[in-house]
C-alpha cells in the first residue's frame, strides 16, 4: 500500500515569535529600513522543516489580529501579556501577506487562532485519508494527536531541539492519552494564557488522576456520587479537598472550554495546498522584502538538496542542512525567559 500524503501545518504566530527572539541581535532590515529578521527566520523554519519531513502540502495559520472569541468568552484570556514590541508587531502583521505572495496557502481565521487552523487542517487531512504534522511551540496541540496526526513541537534551541510527538510518544511524555490531554491541561492550567489551574495539580498529579478515572467528567461524577474516597485513594486528601473547593469545577470547565480548538473552520482544499511551489515566484516575494534565500528552498519548490559550499556565502545562511535528530523526551526542556512568554 502507498503511504498517504503528508500535510504540514504550521502555527505562524508561535514560529515567528521564536524567530524574532532568536534573530533580534542581527537586526536585519529591508531596503526601506523595515525589520525582516523574524520574517526571514519564519521562512527558514518552513524551509528546513520541509527539507526533513518532505510534506506533500503546506498550510500556515495565524491568529486573528483584531478579534478573539475566547477573550469575548473570558476577558482575562491572555490579558496579562505585555504589548508587542513595534518591530515584532510589524513583522507579524506582514507575515501572511509575504507568505501568500510566495505561494504558500495561509489562513487567518476571523476571531480565532492559529491553533484552530491546525485543528481544522488536521481534521480535513484525516477526512481525506492524509497524514498531518502540526508544527508549533504550543503544547495545546497535543490534544489533536491521533494515528494520523503528530505534533512537531519547537522548543528553545529551535529545530535542533524539536520533539516529534505521536500517539505513543505522548503517553511517555505526559502520562495521558491524546483524548485526555485537554482535561490534563485544564487541571494544570496555562499561565501563558492567564488560565490558572487547580492548586496543587501539576503534571504528575493531573496525569495520575486521569489515569485512574479517564476524564474529569468521571471525577466529578465520583465526587457527586458519594465516592470521594476513590479520588482520595488516587491523589490524597489534600488534592481531593482542592477539587471540592468553591469555584474549582467552574475554573476547570472554563479552561476546558477555552482550550478546545475549533476543528470546523474553513481551510483551503488540500489539492490547492500541494507542493512544489514556484521558485521564481517565491524568490521574487522574498526579495521584495530584502530576503535572499535560494537553494534552501529546494524542498518547497521541487528542487534537489544543495551541495555544501566549502566557501561561506552571504546568501542562504538559514536553514543549514546539518543532521537533525528528534529527541524522544522533553524531560530536559528549557524554560522560556520572561521576554519569550508570548511564544507559548
Amino acid at each position: 500500500m502507498s503511504t498517504p500524503p503528508l500535510l504540514l501545518v504550521l502555527d505562524g504566530n508561535s514560529l515567528l515569535h521564536r524567530a524574532y527572539h532568536a534573530g533580534a541581535g542581527e537586526g536585519w532590515l529591508d531596503q526601506d529600513g523595515r525589520p525582516v529578521w523574524a520574517l526571514r527566520g519564519l521562512v527558514g523554519f518552513i524551509a528546513r522543516a520541509a527539507a526533513y519531513l518532505r510534506p506533500d502540502a503546506l498550510i500556515v495559520g495565524f491568529d486573528c489580529p483584531d478579534d478573539s472569541a475566547r477573550r469575548a468568552d473570558f476577558p482575562g484570556y491572555k490579558a496579562h501579556r505585555p504589548a508587542k514590541a513595534a518591530d515584532l508587531a510589524e513583522q507579524l502583521a506582514g507575515a501572511p501577506e509575504l507568505l501568500t505572495a510566495a505561494g504558500i496557502r495561509t489562513v487567518v481565521p476571523p476571531a480565532y487562532e492559529a491553533d484552530d487552523v491546525l485543528a481544522s487542517a488536521a481534521a480535513a487531512a484525516r477526512t481525506a485519508g492524509w497524514r498531518s504534522v502540526l508544527m508549533t511551540s504550543d503544547r495545546d496541540s497535543f490534544a489533536l494527536i491521533d494515528d494520523h496526526t503528530s505534533v512537531l513541537r519547537i522548543r528553545n534551541g529551535g529545530l535542533d531541539e524539536a520533539v516529534l510527538v505521536d500517539h505513543a510518544g505522548l503517553s511517555e511524555l505526559c502520562g495521558v492519552e491524546p483524548w485526555q490531554y485537554r482535561d490534563f491541561a485544564a487541571l494544570r492550567g496555562d499561565p501563558s494564557d492567564n488560565l490558572p489551574g487547580v492548586r496543587g495539580f501539576g503534571e504528575a498529579t493531573a496525569a495520575k488522576l486521569l489515569a485512574a478515572f479517564g476524564s474529569m467528567d468521571a471525577v466529578w461524577m465520583a465526587l457527586d456520587g458519594g465516592q470521594e474516597h476513590l479520588v482520595r485513594e488516587v491523589v490524597g486528601a489534600r488534592a481531593t479537598g482542592r477539587l471540592l473547593a468553591d469555584g474549582v469545577r467552574e475554573t476547570v470547565e472554563r479552561n476546558q472550554r477555552l482550550m478546545r480548538m475549533r476543528a470546523d473552520l474553513p481551510v483551503p482544499e488540500l489539492s490547492s495546498t500541494r507542493l512544489p511551489l514556484n521558485l521564481a515566484t517565491f524568490r521574487i516575494a522574498l526579495r521584495a522584502r530584502g530576503i535572499n534565500l535560494g537553494p534552501s528552498l529546494w524542498a518547497l519548490t521541487g528542487g534537489v538538496p544543495p551541495q555544501r559550499d566549502p566557501e561561506p556565502r552571504d546568501e542562504d545562511p538559514i536553514p543549514d542542512l546539518r543532521p537533525w535528530v528528534f529527541r524522544k523526551s522533553m524531560t530536559a526542556r528549557r524554560d522560556p525567559t520572561p521576554g519569550q512568554l508570548s511564544l507559548f
